[in-house]
């Protein structure tokens, strides 16, 4: 009878620590998806900033330049409120979903940021 009772509290014990890892598992999971929408956050509104300054350049110049570099930045600002639009909209929907919402989306914002700076560095 007491191989039973040991076995039942060694049962109880394993539950007790899984669900302890389990519930620590969402609370690390919830917390790289907060500090990832705040890091997203801030890189999606430097490329705002950018954007904004671009277009000041822009103002200034020429009429044939304006209206070619016009047409690009209104398609990266898009771009720049998808990837904002696309951050507010994920809803929760488990790590392995997560991990790779999160490859994609980073890929997607680095390749942005670049064609910002790649537009940023012509001579207008």
């Amino acid at each position: 009878m007491d191989s039973s009772r040991e076995k039942l509290e060694k049962a109880k014990t394993e539950a007790a620590n899984a669900n302890e890892k389990l519930e620590q598992a969402k609370e690390d999971y919830l917390a790289d998806m907060e500090n990832y929408k705040k890091e997203s956050k801030a890189k999606i509104s430097a490329n705002d900033q950018s954007i904004k300054e671009f277009k000041a350049r822009i103002a200034k110049s020429k009429k044939e330049t304006k209206a070619e570099y016009d047409e690009k930045v209104m398609a990266l600002e898009q771009k720049n409120t998808d990837m904002q639009r696309k951050m507010d909209e994920y809803k929760l929907e488990g790590k392995e979903r997560w991990d790779s919402f999160k490859a994609e989306f980073n890929r997607d914002l680095d390749e942005l940021g670049k064609a910002i700076k790649d537009l940023g560095k012509d001579n207008i």
